[in-house]
C-alpha cells in the first residue's frame, strides 16, 4: 500500500524532517522582504534555471554590499556614501560568471520578476528599489517579464489585507503609513497575491483568494539544523495545501525581512503575509525558511553581506552557488522537490 503524501509528511513532521513532497521540479518562485529581497534576487542570479519568478519587496540591487558591512549600511539602506554602482556591480557578475559561481545570463533572461517599494520607507530607500529595477530591466530578455510597483503612504514592510478574524493588536502589525513593528503592515493592499498572480500568469486567477485565515491546508515545522549553515534558526516551516497531497505542486521559498523571523514576531508573516491563502486556491507548496539572531546578525538577517561566510575570507562568497545560506536554502527546495518513498 501506498501512503499518502500528506501522511508522510505529518509523520516527517514529528520527527521534524522536511519531507520529499514530489514538488513540481519546475516553476519554483522566490520572494522576500528588505533582507530577504536581497537574499531572493541572490538566489535568482546563482541559480536562474531552477526558478521561474522572482519577487522583491522593498531591497537594492544585487550584490550591492560586496562583502562589506560598511557598504550594507551606508549604500545599501541608505545613500549617504552615495548610490551603488551598477557598473560596479556588473563587473562582479561577469567575474562570477566567468567562473561558474552564477548561473547563465540566458536562464536569468527568462525569469518573471516583481518588484515593489513603498515611497515612504525609511529603512531601505526608495532610490535603491529604482536601481534593481534597472538592473533588472539589464537582465530580462524582454520589459514584458518585469513589473515594477511603487505604492505612496507605504513604509518598510509587507503590505497585506487582514482577514476579518485578525486581531489588531498593535504589537502584531506595523504601520502602514511608517512601516515598523513586525513589518507586517495592514494597509489594506494584498501584496501577496498580486505578486504571485504575476509571476504565474498562466494560472487561473479567478480562484477564490478571499477567505483570509482559512487556507486549506496544513502548516508544518521541520528542524533546519540537518541543513548546517551559519545563521539559520532551529526551526522553518512549510504550508503544504491539501491539493498537493498526490505531488506535482510548484514551490514558492519566502524570505523574512529582519526582526521578522518566528522568534521576533511568532507567526505573524507565516500565517498573515497572504502566501498561504493564494497557496491553496492555486496548489502551491510555500517554504519559510528561518534566520536567526546572533552577536554577528542581531537582527535575525538572511546574509546579503557576507556575515555567514568564512572570516579569512577576502572576498566573502555569500553571493554565489557555493554562499552557505544559498546552499542551504538550495538543499531545502531540492528535498521538496523529491519523490517520497513508496512503502507498501
Amino acid at each position: 500500500m501506498c501512503v499518502p503524501l500528506m501522511a508522510q509528511a505529518e509523520a516527517a513532521s514529528r520527527h521534524n524532517v522536511l519531507p520529499a513532497l514530489g514538488a513540481a521540479s519546475d516553476d519554483a518562485s522566490v520572494v522576500g522582504l528588505s533582507s530577504g529581497g536581497y537574499m531572493a534576487t541572490q538566489l535568482t542570479v546563482a541559480w536562474p534555471e531552477r526558478f521561474s519568478g522572482v519577487g522583491v519587496l522593498a531591497a537594492g540591487p544585487w550584490s550591492c554590499a560586496q562583502g562589506s558591512l560598511r557598504l550594507a549600511l551606508n549604500q545599501c539602506l541608505t545613500t549617504r556614501n552615495g548610490a551603488p554602482s551598477l557598473e560596479d556591480l556588473q563587473t562582479r557578475h561577469q567575474r562570477y560568471l566567468a567562473r561558474d559561481l552564477v548561473g547563465k545570463t540566458d536562464a536569468l533572461s527568462q525569469l518573471r520578476a516583481y518588484l515593489w517599494h513603498g515611497e515612504d520607507d525609511e529603512v531601505v530607500e526608495p532610490e535603491l528599489g529604482d536601481l534593481l529595477a534597472e538592473q533588472w530591466q539589464g537582465w530580462l530578455a524582454s520589459p514584458d517579464q518585469l513589473r515594477v510597483v511603487r505604492s505612496e503612504n507605504i513604509g518598510h514592510g509587507w503590505p497585506v489585507r487582514l482577514p476579518s478574524n485578525a486581531t489588531s493588536d498593535p504589537h502584531e502589525w506595523g504601520d502602514c503609513h511608517q512601516g515598523g513593528g513586525s513589518y507586517v503592515l495592514s494597509c489594506d493592499e494584498d501584496i501577496a497575491g498580486e505578486m504571485l498572480d504575476w509571476l504565474y500568469p498562466e494560472r487561473d486567477v479567478s480562484a477564490d483568494v478571499s477567505r483570509r485565515g482559512e487556507e486549506s491546508g496544513a502548516l508544518i515545522a521541520f528542524d533546519q539544523a540537518e541543513f548546517a549553515a551559519k545563521g539559520l534558526a532551529d526551526t522553518g516551516y512549510v504550508f503544504i495545501p491539501q491539493a498537493c497531497e498526490a505531488g506535482g505542486c510548484p514551490v514558492t521559498l519566502a524570505i523574512h525581512g529582519c526582526q521578522m523571523n518566528e522568534a521576533a514576531i511568532g507567526d505573524t508573516f507565516i500565517r498573515y503575509s497572504g502566501l498561504n491563502d493564494w497557496a491553496a486556491a492555486h496548489q502551491q507548496i510555500v517554504l519559510y525558511p528561518q534566520a536567526e539572531s546572533s552577536m554577528t546578525n542581531p537582527q535575525g538577517c538572511w546574509d546579503w553581506w557576507g556575515f555567514a561566510e568564512s572570516t579569512w575570507q577576502v572576498s566573502p562568497q555569500y553571493d554565489t552557488r557555493e554562499g552557505v545560506q544559498i546552499s542551504a536554502l538550495m538543499t531545502m527546495l531540492d528535498r521538496l522537490q523529491t519523490a517520497p518513498e513508496l512503502t507498501d
